[in-house]
């Protein structure tokens, strides 16, 4: 039960802030957010910080970059469907967005979730690193030597 507990804590935690830091992202650039974007960036961020953990640290940066990406666009997709098009809640709309799918993900915002997975999969270690004294974080950007 006691594992049990300290997993919980650690995956609620790690979700925390997730989606904390994926709201205030959104606030600086947007001006705005929704509470549901925080539910959407912590589970992102915890399905990112989760890849090296099932592919192994020998897995280029790159690489782990670019499977993070198609996670929070696949994501991205299923909850615009549900919350926007379903609900209509109308969160966001990338209709006016080259190559947009729906108007739910686009290809431009899919290049800016590579580059920020980069940022959820390192923050993610270094938290797991700091507060639950998991293993040191340690990558290869193109294959291990």
């Amino acid at each position: 039960m006691k594992l049990f507990l300290k997993k919980m804590y650690k995956a609620l935690y790690l979700w925390a802030v997730g989606g904390l830091l994926y709201c205030l992202f959104e606030m600086m650039f947007r001006g705005y957010t929704h509470w549901t974007m925080g539910v959407v960036g912590g589970f992102c961020f915890i399905m990112c910080g989760l890849l090296n953990e099932h592919i192994g640290w020998d897995t280029p940066l790159p690489l782990q970059m670019l499977i993070g990406c198609l996670i929070i666009t696949g994501t991205e997709l299923i909850a615009g469907v549900v919350l926007n098009i379903w609900l209509g809640l109308n969160i966001w709309d990338y209709s006016n967005m080259p190559l947009n799918l729906w108007g739910q993900i686009c290809l431009p915002f899919s290049g800016l979730w590579f580059l920020l997975s980069a940022v959820a999969i390192i923050l993610d270690d270094e938290l797991r690193y700091n507060m639950f004294g998991e293993e040191k974080p340690h990558y290869y950007f193109w294959r291990k030597k």
